[in-house]
């Protein structure tokens, strides 16, 4: 196929196969400014942030929305033994804009209360499609629930360049490390109290859980998890993502498209 026959495929014009956006890569760079004052300030808000970075509230607004990167707001007085993180890696986020599908994938899990019984829910993200690419649900959290996600995401997906998440012991754990670095993979973590460094999985939670609604409304454990899996299934294939304008598995298909090599 000729680029003219390709971009007439696609509905769009022979010059825009060449467009690369700078938009990205400035947000992303205001992305990371924004994260660093929050790192000394947790509690800042879109307006305090503005003021201390000089720029317009709105686009500070936009750029928040855009990674789902919330303040820390405190819910009260909680005391936890501190835990020894066993290594700690750098955040490469920082510095590295997410370029491609399973460039850098995302990594969190999330507790729903089912009764007398807590359910937990692991998640892999891939940034650049922001496509759930690997789910697994257990009555028990630990590393066999993230390691069950990462290989989820791996049987059907190419090796990351790099994996992103907090430093819990779910994802510090050795066998956990031991997996991503026999794999090749890049280990990238956020740092300790920073939950808005990983930000994606943070707004897919958010969205996810007001979308599954009241857990305790099903009548068995079955059900719950079969309705946790048809809700992740739904935010890829036919809710659309406000950053993409679409649904995440769309973008994915498009973006296939539209890369695909020609003469």
């Amino acid at each position: 196929m000729s680029k003219t026959g390709l971009a007439s495929t696609l509905g769009i014009t022979r010059q825009a196969l060449y467009f690369v956006s700078r938009k990205d890569h400035k947000d992303w760079t205001l992305k990371t400014r924004i994260e660093e004052v929050l790192r000394n300030h947790p509690t800042y808000g879109s307006r305090s942030i503005a003021i201390e970075l000089t720029c317009n509230r709105k686009r500070i607004q936009r750029v928040m929305r855009k990674y789902g990167i919330r303040p820390y707001r405190r819910r009260g007085r909680m005391y936890r033994k501190t835990r020894k993180i066993r290594v700690i890696y750098p955040n490469l986020l920082k510095e590295t804009v997410p370029s491609y599908p399973n460039h850098i994938w995302a990594a969190d899990f999330s507790e729903l209360r089912y009764y007398e019984k807590r359910v937990y829910v692991a998640t892999v993200i891939d940034l650049y499609t922001r496509n759930i690419i690997g789910v697994a649900v257990s009555l028990r959290k630990g590393t066999p629930l993230t390691v069950q996600a990462l290989y989820a995401a791996l049987l059907h997906h190419p090796r990351p360049y790099i994996f992103h998440s907090d430093n819990g012991r779910e994802y510090d754990a050795q066998v956990f490390t031991a997996a991503l670095s026999g794999l090749g993979i890049l280990v990238s973590r956020t740092q300790p109290g920073c939950p808005w460094e990983n930000g994606y999985q943070e707004s897919f939670y958010g969205k996810f859980k007001l979308e599954l609604g009241d857990p305790e409304r099903f009548h068995s454990f079955g059900t719950l998890v079969a309705e946790i899996y048809r809700v992740i299934w739904a935010y890829n294939n036919t809710r659309i993502h406000s950053a993409l304008k679409m649904p995440p598995r769309q973008f994915a298909k498009q973006l296939a498209k539209s890369t695909l090599k020609v003469p």
